[in-house]
């Protein structure tokens, strides 16, 4: 079964065709999409694509209704939309794709994977906030957690690779947007992000996590909603703290340069992610298997160098040389490292394809 994935970003679409041993038949990464009613690219891209039997779709926000991959129709696409709240802008991108196909492949099966999804395991005590009854009740207050595809694939292939079987995995997406999740045995037992993206690590321009106390002191001394929403996504992060762009390279070229704020940027970065990992790995009661995926997580050698050096209380041990050098999903602590430390390439286009082929399988032959 070839699978056709929709990956739409919130300003870009990757598309791939997977054939059933996940290799990559056909790709086309657009970098700027518009989204809404525009067919064009994935138009082009199926002209001179092979034949698909299916098409998986990259949804950020599953809610309270979708814990598993779900067939679309028309009351499925509408749910989807009804939580575009929780996730402004990335829901609507996934709908601008969801749309497309639809049109232009009608009565081809079409799933819709949920990043939220994989975190559905976690245990009440990680999901719950402590507020008031009566608001989880109303409006489904809970930790959702994000990046479920990727932190599904990455910790499963780490695991893999290390050989450890029922391993205890921490695994750090780290990109424009960041989490990590804490997977025993195949399972995501706690996670970084929340009811929202907007949650946990510092990110590219979303803050991550901030005292509440200090959002209502921010409206009350007379910052609109809609002000707060701006700053706390698009200024925040990396690119408040250091004044650029927000990308991990250009902070890091600033810092080498003597920008104060850069080096102090980097600093808070690495700070929350050490702390994020320690969290983890009390939640999960110990370590086996550390993981990296994402852009950052993959390419940036002296992000996890300096990660794990405040981690050996831990049991991590970096081998300097493999760091430097790593391959696609390789090793990178010492043979006498405690913890098993691996880069592994992002394929959430991996984890949709398996979903897709799954659920339409079982749809077929039921």
């Amino acid at each position: 079964m070839n699978v056709l994935v929709v990956n739409a970003g919130s300003s870009s679409l990757k598309l791939r065709v997977l054939g059933e041993d996940d290799t990559v038949l056909a790709e086309e990464h657009v970098e700027r999409w518009s989204g809404g009613d525009e067919t064009g690219p994935l138009e082009e891209f199926l002209s001179g694509a092979p034949s698909v039997q299916a098409a998986g779709h990259r949804v950020v926000h599953g809610g309270p209704a979708f814990s598993s991959a779900t067939a679309i129709d028309d009351d499925v696409r509408a749910g989807i939309e009804a939580l575009t709240p929780l996730a402004p802008l990335h829901q609507p991108r996934a709908l601008a794709g969801i749309d497309a196909a639809r049109r232009l492949l009608p009565g081809l099966p079409q799933v819709a994977c949920f990043d939220t999804a994989f975190h559905t395991t976690m245990p009440a005590a990680a999901t719950t906030y402590a507020v008031p009854a009566a608001w989880r009740r109303k409006w489904d207050l809970r930790r959702y957690g994000f990046h479920g595809l990727s932190h599904a694939y990455a910790s499963r292939r780490a695991a893999g690779l290390a050989g450890r079987t029922g391993a205890r995995v921490v695994s750090c997406h780290l990109g424009s947007g960041a989490s990590l999740a804490a997977v025993a045995n195949g399972r995501s037992v706690d996670t970084t992000m929340g009811f929202t993206p907007l949650a946990g690590l510092v990110m590219a321009t979303r803050s991550g996590d901030v005292d509440p106390g200090l959002l209502l002191w921010l409206h009350r001394a007379g910052l609109a909603l809609d002000d707060l929403e701006e700053g706390l996504e698009h200024h925040s992060g990396l690119a408040g703290l250091s004044g650029t762009g927000g990308d991990l390279r250009d902070v890091r070229e600033a810092a080498g340069n003597g920008d104060e704020d850069a080096v102090l940027a980097l600093r808070v970065y690495v700070h929350r992610l050490r702390q994020g990992i320690a969290a983890m790995t009390a939640s999960l009661g110990g370590l086996d298997v550390l993981v990296f995926t994402g852009g950052a997580g993959e390419h940036d050698a002296v992000l996890r160098a300096d990660t794990a050096a405040g981690l050996a209380f831990l049991g991590i041990d970096l081998d300097t040389g493999r760091n430097a050098e790593v391959p696609a999903d390789g090793r990178v602590s010492r043979d006498t490292s405690a913890v098993d430390v691996r880069v592994v390439e992002a394929r959430e286009d991996v984890e949709i394809a398996a979903q897709t082929r799954a659920l339409v399988t079982t749809t077929d032959r039921g």
